[in-house]
């Protein structure tokens, strides 16, 4: 697969937004000529990719998603994710059809996952115009670092801060694989479709991206940012984890602009002598 122009790799202050909030949007990203291509070939169905095929190697059998992953604009974004030659998970043509009345269970797309470091991307593309009656993706930003296992949100109802996707056709969105998510119902009267690839990173996922900004003062303000659904307590711990993320992605342990992590984690080496403080062993110290 052609690595991606300079140019089309996203910014630190895009990455620091997607640490912070677990997604990453490109509105009408893909021609209106694969959007109109791409309905028939969603129904027709993709055939199927064997668990960890490097995506150079997948999709030999559906060249329109060859295309897809190769604009320049979405390749740059998944190289900035989890750099080249990441291997696919799965992936899966999803239908939400007219007026169904049933909507999916908020949810992230994996059990437990205890890696700090590292994290898989979903990209799910929409090739139609999507409303709000028609069900739209339902997601909590900044839900992404909070460990939870698949369904254990699924209880949890209207959230402050949750945004139900809208889009013009040829969206793509990027998903952190941790966020919490749900397909909402669809009340329209047109079916509607989504394509989605998980993608596993296979190297270091240290600065992947475009790092000429790499010290933007955006960037410290897209990491503090947060949200309306935050308790005054855990909400502190979602920035720390952050910050943690963003120093390891960034291969900087130092960079913490409001010191969320160096008060925690702050040990000094320097000791400084002292004489003891048993009185026997001072008066022989003074003899």
């Amino acid at each position: 697969m052609p690595q991606p122009h300079h140019k089309n790799l996203l910014t630190s202050v895009q990455m620091a937004h997607f640490v912070a909030t677990g997604a990453f949007r490109m509105d009408a990203v893909v021609p209106d000529e694969m959007n109109q291509e791409a309905i028939d070939v969603l129904k027709a169905g993709i055939p199927g990719v064997p668990y960890g095929t490097p995506l150079s190697e997948a999709f030999q059998d559906s060249p329109f998603v060859q295309r897809l992953v190769q604009l320049p604009e979405i390749a740059g974004a998944i190289h900035s994710f989890v750099g080249p030659e990441p291997a696919v998970d799965h992936h899966a043509v999803h239908i939400r059809r007219a007026n169904e009345g049933e909507a999916q269970n908020l949810h992230g797309d994996a059990i437990i996952d205890v890696r700090p470091d590292a994290f898989d991307v979903q990209l799910m593309y929409y090739p139609q115009e999507v409303t709000l009656e028609m069900g739209g993706t339902l997601s909590v930003p900044g839900s992404h670092l909070r460990r939870t296992n698949e369904t254990d949100t699924g209880r949890y109802q209207n959230l402050l801060g949750q945004t139900r996707l809208t889009c013009p056709p040829g969206t793509v969105v990027f998903l952190h694989h941790g966020i919490w998510h749900g397909g909402r119902k669809n009340d329209s009267a047109i079916d509607r479709y989504m394509f989605k690839i998980r993608f596993n990173p296979t190297v270091r996922q240290v600065r992947l991206w475009n790092t000429e900004d790499l010290y933007d003062d955006q960037v410290a303000a897209a990491l503090g940012q947060s949200f309306p659904w935050y308790e005054n307590a855990t909400g502190r711990l979602e920035i720390y984890n952050r910050v943690k993320l963003w120093q390891a992605i960034t291969g900087d342990d130092t960079y913490d602009p409001d010191y969320w992590v160096t008060r925690v984690s702050n040990r000094p080496r320097r000791v400084v002598a002292q004489r003891s403080l048993n009185p026997h062993a001072a008066k022989k110290e003074m003899a």
